[in-house]
């Protein structure tokens, strides 16, 4: 596997609430590529984001079944069902794992996470937003099923994420479950992913985006429901409050780095090996990371973000934290 970028690792380091992108030069120096260092242990991730896929699927297969009105849940399911890596379900049963928790405690948020992930990319890919006609390698929503029925199936797994994480927690007492709750739900509403979205589009095309903006919006629009997910996975766990403070931090660094990944994969992969549109922010005119920093700039940041969030798993038993090690390794290494 291609290694993007060198990894300093400095467990001194603390990750500020704010995250700021400070590589401004267009054209840094050249960086040494060497791979992320993780704690040996005799995990092995493969096997593991294997089997969590499995879980996470058939349970999305059970909770989201083919029922009246047919089409509307062809719809739901076709997106829903379609694949993907599943990293934001998986993050937040890691979290619920790494606080002494019972997988089955946070299965229902990590489902939830995915519908309202799911309702994102349906809605990002109508011809009134980004306007794209592939995903996970796959026609998007509204090239099967039209527009409408796009608009549809997103609201209506997101009014679904809500009723199961609501109604399908267990072993969980009711105040973690509202904290839950409102976890998710401030990640997905006018201040979280909305917002993001919206600033996103009225920067389109436009040369005044500084890399505050670009920050804003990649923390509000991506960030921000993994945060959700990982957080939701601690308290649903029984994490004290530094633990999901800990935890909180680490997902808001793999949160923006899995943006500043997807930037860099953009102008260096091909819609083949994407599954979905490669090349669109550059001719969309986007501002971009790398568009911004510089390619190798965008590559130094990246870097910067997986040893901060790494540094928080510092505090945690090792054999718990492995699957997040493995984790921020998977997302600042993937190559699609």
């Amino acid at each position: 596997m291609a290694l993007l970028f060198h990894v300093p690792i400095n467990k001194s380091q603390h990750l500020p609430l704010k995250i700021h992108a400070t590589h401004v030069t267009p054209s840094p120096p050249q960086i040494t590529l060497e791979p992320l260092r993780i704690p040996k242990t005799s995990f092995k991730f493969d096997t593991y984001m294997t089997e969590k896929a499995k879980l996470v699927n058939d349970a999305l297969e059970q909770a989201v079944p083919l029922q009246e009105p047919l089409k509307i849940h062809e719809a739901m399911r076709y997106s829903l069902l379609a694949g993907g890596k599943r990293v934001r379900p998986i993050l937040c049963l890691a979290s619920c794992e790494l606080v002494g928790g019972m997988e089955g405690c946070a299965m229902a948020m990590a489902l939830a996470v995915e519908m309202v992930h799911t309702m994102s990319l349906i809605h990002d890919d109508l011809p009134c937003m980004d306007n794209d006609d592939l995903r996970r390698g796959k026609p998007t929503n509204h090239k099967v099923y039209g527009d409408d029925t796009a608009v549809l199936a997103g609201d209506a797994l997101l009014s679904l994420a809500f009723e199961h994480l609501a109604t399908q927690t267990i072993g969980v007492g009711p105040q973690r479950v509202v904290h839950a709750i409102s976890e998710l739900a401030s990640a997905v509403g006018s201040l979280g992913l909305v917002a993001g979205q919206i600033v996103d589009l009225a920067s389109e095309g436009k040369q005044n985006v500084d890399l505050n903006k670009l920050e804003y919006i990649h923390i509000h629009k991506t960030a921000k429901l993994l945060e959700a997910a990982v957080v939701g996975g601690a308290l649903l766990g029984g994490g004290k409050p530094d633990e999901v403070e800990r935890v909180r931090q680490y997902a808001r660094c793999i949160g923006l780095l899995f943006q500043v990944v997807d930037d860099i994969l953009d102008v260096t992969k091909s819609s083949a090996e994407l599954g979905k549109t490669a090349g669109k922010d550059l001719l969309s005119d986007k501002a971009t990371y790398p568009k911004l920093m510089g390619l190798e700039g965008a590559k130094e940041f990246a870097g910067e973000l997986v040893a901060k969030a790494v540094n928080e798993l510092a505090y945690f038993d090792t054999t718990r934290a492995a699957p997040l090690y493995h984790l921020a390794h998977y997302i600042a290494y993937r190559q699609n």
